[in-house]
């Protein structure tokens, strides 16, 4: 019996010496395992080595969302004697988890009188007591708050969502038809699995939409974006081409600590990540990285000094010329727990999750509002969007307040899964599109809009030239559109209050300085230079293009067909360019910025790339002259000869009435 007995200590030795070399490489479930089974062959007289190594257990349960073993391990931390006020703290925090709020309430009091018998350090008394007094408040608050409920409507979304963790979701593509998010299903690559979760290093998935609007199954991304090591937890800039993510490198000797990458994307395929130094320190984690909707600022959690305690969210500016310092958000976000995962809503809101404030249990959503004294406001938007588990990684679809988020609330394995959320809200957006006249998007272009309430924003456009915007009742609007190498556009806009949702669809073709700009819809009396009433509309728009872009000189040039004798075209045209010179003049327009060319049929049309839409028998280049409409079908000629039939401008300056410093 005493060989047994001592087999069987060794045993126990030998797994909690393995567990505490797994503990300190942080891989929780390869610790678990042993620390399990060193608990089980210690005898059950040997009660202060048991409620030790159950205190370890139910660290490595607590860490990796085992939350109803956690709650056993730590009841045997006590009934063995071994506890003390953080054992009951973090007892508390699980059952707060489990959804268990009366025990929860009577745990976190149990470890607040814990805290006043027992001797403490100050400044620990002081720490544990405030977390473990907002966890008090937390326990007896959320049965109310799940009955009163929310405008929030959540739904889980098992098209996305495999029998692994499903997180972090993150919505791209020109219409959110695309969603990336991050997995430990089988599919990830590589064929190990991780010490710390027991499943598979994770990888970052997409999911896409048919031409029907439906999602479809999420597919492993092929190319050096993931691979064996830990990628997830990712962002998009603002114009769709990088991105940003956490990766985690393996390292057999040392702990892991996550690093913040960026990935670019080239034709529709994501690049290699490359890790972004955010400061010298090399000991501390960088994870969830988000980008304020501006583009300036990247947002990410960190353990790094010089935090609230835990996880703190941080800020660095984005430049030309690299990264600039690091901010701390300060105690209005942080708290002495942690928070993590922050994203964007467009209109400048930040979501992130924290279990250091009062909420339903782990971690919970919060919305910090940005006020005018550059400070936030935190806001728990209640429940179902927030449960007893863990709530976290938001991304909208474009200004709305829906789109999708994880959650591991109901699962016993403390799996996430991806669910989707809606708030209805009567809300007024304005959606433009900039592109070059007779041209394409112009996804370079940015826009300037100022309201009369102070609003002062710079938008950039999406991949296919749009932007969607908030605007607010009874708000004046001014949008500019700007491209280099184009001509400004501005639209303007006033807002009135509706009972319902509207959107307002505005137009921004921007006017190229470098090529001929056809001025469409431009009506002449048959073989006379007189302008029919029906220009009128396309004429007033040049003239406010003209005020738009007051140091541009233009010339206006029509053309004709090759009917008829050149000598007479030419006449024609000219005369033809000189009324629609007249009509800008007579509006305002002065006349030495104008200069009428009248060129005939000596320039005819070149075929630009857009064109050969509407006239697939064309391609781009080709030259309508006379001797190439000829050999056309009978029914492609006349096409072709209204094409040659036309108005045109072309930029001639672009620093009319500027002032010029004379040199020495």
């Amino acid at each position: 019996m005493g060989m047994v007995l001592l087999l069987t200590s060794c045993g126990a030795e030998q797994a909690m010496k393995k567990g505490n070399q797994f503990y300190a490489l942080g891989e929780y479930f390869d610790a678990a395992a042993q620390y399990k089974k060193a608990y089980q062959q210690t005898p059950a007289k040997e009660r202060e080595l048991r409620g030790q190594r159950a205190a370890k257990l139910a660290e490595c349960y607590r860490r990796i969302n085992y939350t109803g073993r956690a709650i056993a391990a730590y009841n045997n931390v006590i009934r063995y004697k071994q506890q003390d006020s953080l054992t009951y703290f973090l007892l508390a925090q699980q059952l707060l988890k489990n959804g268990q709020y009366k025990d929860a309430a009577k745990m976190f009091q149990t470890a607040i009188d814990s805290l006043e018998l027992r001797v403490q350090s100050l400044e620990f008394r002081t720490s544990l007591g405030g977390m473990t007094r907002t966890g008090l408040k937390s326990a007896q608050m959320a049965p109310l708050w799940k009955e009163a409920g929310s405008r929030y409507t959540v739904k889980r979304m098992d098209i996305f969502n495999s029998r692994r963790a499903d997180y972090s979701p993150v919505l791209g593509g020109n219409n959110y038809e695309i969603l990336y998010f991050t997995s430990t299903r089988n599919e990830a690559r590589g064929d190990e699995y991780s010490g710390i979760t027991g499943t598979k290093n994770a990888d970052i998935f997409m999911a896409t939409k048919n031409e029907q609007g439906q999602w479809q199954r999420p597919i492993s991304i092929d190319t050096e974006l993931n691979s064996s090591d830990d990628e997830g937890a990712c962002a998009l800039t603002p114009d769709g081409k990088t991105m940003y993510l956490t990766v985690c490198k393996t390292d057999p000797q040392y702990p892991r600590f996550a690093t913040i990458a960026t990935a670019p994307r080239s034709d529709a395929a994501w690049g290699k990540p490359t890790v972004l130094k955010l400061s010298k320190d090399t000991l501390s984690l960088y994870a969830h990285p988000a980008i304020s909707p501006d583009g300036n600022w990247l947002y990410f959690t960190s353990d790094m000094p010089g935090g609230m305690g835990g996880l703190d969210l941080w800020r660095i500016r984005i430049t030309n010329h690299g990264l600039g310092g690091v901010e701390n958000l300060g105690a209005a976000v942080n708290t002495p727990g942690n928070e993590e995962f922050p994203t964007f809503r467009p209109n400048g809101d930040l979501y992130f999750s924290s279990d250091g404030r009062e909420g339903l249990g782990g971690l919970d959503i919060y919305i910090a509002h940005p006020d005018t004294l550059r400070e936030w406001v935190v806001e728990h938007p209640g429940y179902p969007l927030n449960s007893q588990g863990d709530d976290f990684g938001m991304t909208f679809e474009g200004v709305y307040n829906r789109g999708y988020f994880s959650s591991n609330r109901g699962d016993a394995r403390g799996w996430d899964h991806i669910y989707s959320f809606s708030n209805p809200e009567i809300m007024q957006t304005v959606k433009g599109w900039v592109y070059e006249k007779d041209g394409y998007e112009l996804t370079a272009a940015q826009v300037f809009m100022v309201g009369n309430d102070g609003t002062n924003l710079k938008l950039g456009v999406r991949g296919d030239g749009s932007f969607t915007q908030e605007v607010k009742p009874g708000v004046d609007y001014v949008l500019l559109a700007t491209c280099n190498g184009y001509l400004n556009h501005a639209e303007q806009i006033s807002v009135v209050d509706t009972d319902e949702s509207e959107e307002h669809v505005l137009q921004f073709p921007l006017a190229s300085i470098t090529a001929p700009v056809l001025i469409d819809n431009i009506f002449y009396d048959y073989d006379r230079a007189t302008l029919r009433p029906e220009s009128k509309t396309a004429l007033d728009s040049l003239v406010l293009l003209l005020q738009e872009n007051p140091n541009v000189t233009i010339e206006l040039s029509a053309h004709c067909d090759y009917k008829g004798s050149s000598e007479y075209n030419k006449r024609l045209s000219q005369r033809r360019a000189e009324s629609v010179v007249n009509y800008l003049i007579e509006h305002g327009i002065q006349k030495d910025r104008l200069t009428p060319v009248g060129y005939g049929k000596e320039v005819p049309k070149t075929v630009r790339k857009k064109l050969t839409e509407r006239f697939p028998f064309l391609k781009e280049g080709d030259v309508l002259t006379q001797a190439f409409i000829e050999q056309l079908k009978p029914e492609e000629q006349e096409p072709c000869n209204q094409l040659n039939r036309r108005t045109e401008f072309r930029v001639l300056r672009t620093t009319y009435g500027m002032v010029t410093t004379p040199t020495d």
